[in-house]
């Protein structure tokens, strides 16, 4: 009971502080959704905005790290949460509710450096957690290795979507030239070279990040439907993003079926977007 009773009290500033703000993270996308305009329709359309659907990814987000919050106050989950990613957690969501609250009130260049701020604090959570930190547990699977998985392959996405929002052309008003193309091609390009490296960054891969990129994918050739060029390169990249999707499903099952453990980044194998 000792043994408890410290595990509960140790580091308990921190975990107050990681309650209160996961609700302030919480509630700046609420307000996205539940605000006086439906953010999803008269945001800056451009040539890169994914179908809206793309953003529930945010609902799946949020119940998990809800178990991430419940998950610290045990034994395992301090270990991870608070021991091992530490702080980074209140400023990731700090950060993360500034993100979304200048993207939402149409901020397009601000919200795009913060967006850079919140995929380097994803970066460094993602890294420690998946360096140094391998799933012992069922629990730190579903409530650590899995929602920052997902969270770091959306923002990723996140961070190209919001820099075409700041410097792109609004595709409402605007013929998509040339250079438009270009870059459009260019991000889809990256986008499912990410997914590609999330499924060799280890043995078994990274299954929840590579879905991440492929679901975006999908979602932008689903409202990107003119120019052809746009639409069939995004249904292109959709596709191959699916074959890496795959690669890491089947790392996965392999896992599984020889009993080993979770996922870690090898060195030499960071993220694309470093800290």
């Amino acid at each position: 009971m000792p043994s408890h009773s410290s595990a509960w009290t140790d580091g308990l500033l921190l975990k107050i502080v990681n309650v209160i703000v996961y609700f302030l993270f919480l509630g700046s996308n609420v307000y996205t959704v539940a605000g006086p305009s439906d953010i999803y329709y008269t945001g800056k359309d451009t040539y890169v905005t994914p179908a809206p659907w793309a953003f529930l990814i945010w609902s799946l987000i949020h119940l998990l790290l809800l178990g991430t919050i419940i998950y610290q106050f045990f034994d395992g989950g301090k270990q991870v949460i608070i021991d091992g990613i530490s702080w980074r957690l209140p400023l990731l969501a700090v950060l993360n509710a500034i993100y979304v609250n200048l993207w939402a009130r149409h901020y397009y260049i601000v919200a795009f450096i913060f967006a850079l701020f919140v995929s380097s604090a994803v970066t460094h959570i993602y890294y420690v957690v998946k360096k140094y930190h391998e799933p012992q547990s069922a629990a730190d699977e579903i409530f650590v290795h899995l929602p920052f998985s997902l969270y770091h392959g959306w923002t990723t996405v996140l961070v190209i979507l919001t820099a075409f929002e700041a410097f792109g052309v609004n595709a409402a008003v605007e013929p998509a030239g040339i250079w438009t193309k270009v870059f459009a091609f260019l991000a889809f390009f990256f986008l499912e070279a990410t997914a590609a490296t999330y499924a060799f960054s280890s043995a078994e891969g990274d299954l929840p990040a590579s879905i991440a990129i492929a679901w975006s994918l999908w979602a932008i050739f689903a409202r990107q439907r003119h120019p052809a060029f746009i639409h069939w390169s995004a249904l292109a990249f959709a596709i191959l993003s699916l074959v890496w999707v795959v690669k890491a499903a089947i790392g996965v099952g392999q896992k599984l079926r020889h009993g080993r453990g979770g996922i870690s980044l090898d060195e030499e194998r960071a993220p694309l977007i470093n800290p």
